[in-house]
């Protein structure tokens, strides 16, 4: 008999706190007015309130062929109100993030790069009535025929299922393709199953509550569901969502498919896909919405440091806002008037001025001190940190003279110096000892000067 050994309640999980798992939304009011703190944003009232009016032109499609830019200095909480924007469009927008250097590679092409990620931004949720074969396996009998070059082989040819739900029992009879897929699936009696009548694909949804395997095996590694109600033979709505960059490998998959090439060698990945497979796939999802049968869930795409673009890639992301099926693209900065990357043309953020001309832009400031105060606050608890009154002045100091970001930092380290000298709680002594530890950028830049002669300087 195998050893079983019961976990208790209690254990411990490994979880990684990440610097904006604490975002919900942008913390407003029923009036679009910003609460000071409310869904993990803390301050930038002016901001927020700004980025909730853009939430709400996106939400009735008026956003078209404009750009949101994020314009602070660095640690001023861009990325959060970018996150924050999401989580306002719901659960099901995709959010992706990037760095303006990421379009950089000596494989592919930049605006290959950024078309894919403005592809991965656009969710596609399709609805699909299929019918399908569904019920509990109470008879299986599989045929099996020699194989075509092996006659000491024998593979499956058909197979004999009786299905049952609630309401029905039924025996079908089903071929090759089929037989394979419950073999290679472990399906035996007692197993529920869903057959597409259309395609012959095969699922096993799990093991039957009511059936003999269900009642016996009290520990099974299967799921365990009840006997389907209804007929065998139903229509049933299948939702999925992809995005439409799932949809344009797929396509590209499809027309690799089936050739002599394919058939000796295997179709890989493409490394860049066609303008025409994007093409079709447009069209494909638009037939589809004007049937009903899908919806575009249009996301966001975030660019972070974007002054690191290139004029090329601008050009790009400006002809990209003109089309339809596009998702809100905001841009971050912390620049000011800097040369365009690929000019020695200078520009407001590092920006071409016909995009800035296109764009909405919202402005970020330096935290005040209690706005430093609450944020370090609402880390404490995501980190499980007891900070005494005491240090976290010290730290909201600090974050003031210094940076946010730097605070942060120090907090993390100072609740690992009181578990090392075992304290529960944070107190100056932890973060005067860390900050002596750890140098904040002004006290790098100094000490890069002190020993300047001494260090490489080319």
């Amino acid at each position: 008999m195998a050893e079983i050994t019961e976990i208790p309640t209690g254990i411990h999980h490994f979880e990684r706190i990440g610097a904006h798992t604490h975002i919900r939304g942008l913390g407003l009011d029923d009036n679009l007015k910003a609460v000071k703190i409310k869904d993990g944003m803390v301050g930038q009232e002016k901001a927020r309130e700004a980025a909730g009016l853009v939430v709400q032109m996106i939400r009735e499609g008026k956003l078209s062929g404009k750009t949101v830019i994020l314009a602070g200095p660095p640690g001023t909480g861009k990325t959060a109100i970018a996150i924050a924007i999401s989580k306002e469009l719901g659960p099901n927008v995709p959010f992706i993030q990037m760095s303006g250097s990421e379009i950089y590679s000596s494989e592919r092409k930049k605006t290959e790069i950024l078309i894919e990620a403005m592809r991965k931004c656009i969710g596609v949720e399709i609805h699909e009535m299929r019918k399908v074969y569904e019920g509990e396996v109470t008879h299986l009998e599989m045929r099996t025929a020699p194989h075509p070059y092996n006659p000491y082989q024998r593979v499956p040819e058909s197979v004999r299922l009786t299905l049952k739900t609630a309401k029905q029992e039924k025996t079908i009879e089903a071929g090759a393709s089929i037989a394979q897929q419950i073999i290679s699936q472990g399906i035996t009696e007692g197993c529920v199953i869903q057959i597409d009548a259309e395609t012959g694909r095969v699922v096993n949804l799990g093991l039957s509550m009511e059936s003999e395997k269900g009642k016996l095996y009290e520990l099974d590694t299967r799921e365990k569901i009840p006997r389907p109600p209804g007929d065998v033979l139903k229509e049933k709505e299948f939702v999925y969502t992809l995005t439409l960059d799932d949809l344009d490998k797929i396509q590209a998959r499809n027309r690799l498919g089936g050739g002599f090439f394919s058939l000796l060698f295997g179709s890989g990945e493409t490394k860049e896909i066609s303008s025409e497979v994007r093409a079709s796939v447009d069209e494909m999802v638009k037939k589809m919405v004007d049937e009903g049968k899908a919806f575009i869930h249009p996301g966001v795409l975030f660019i972070d440091d974007s002054h690191l673009l290139d004029l090329e890639a601008f050009s790009f992301l400006g002809r990209a806002l003109e089309s339809e099926l596009v998702p809100i693209i905001i841009l971050a900065t912390n620049r000011g008037i800097t040369t365009i990357r690929g000019t020695d043309i200078k520009s407001p953020m590092g920006f071409p001025l016909d995009l800035l001309d296109r764009a909405v832009i919202i402005a970020t400031h330096k935290y005040d001190a209690d706005s430093v105060r609450e944020i370090l606050k609402i880390r404490a608890g995501e980190e499980k940190i007891d900070v005494s009154s005491d240090a976290l002045e010290r730290l909201t100091e600090i974050g003031i003279n210094s940076s946010l970001r730097y605070a942060v930092q120090l907090l993390s380290l100072s609740a690992q110096n009181a578990k090392y000298v075992k304290r529960k709680n944070i107190t100056i002594e932890d973060i005067e000892r860390v900050k002596s530890l750890f140098m904040d950028v002004s006290q790098a830049i100094e000490h890069l000067r002190k020993y300047e002669m001494e260090m490489l300087n080319y």
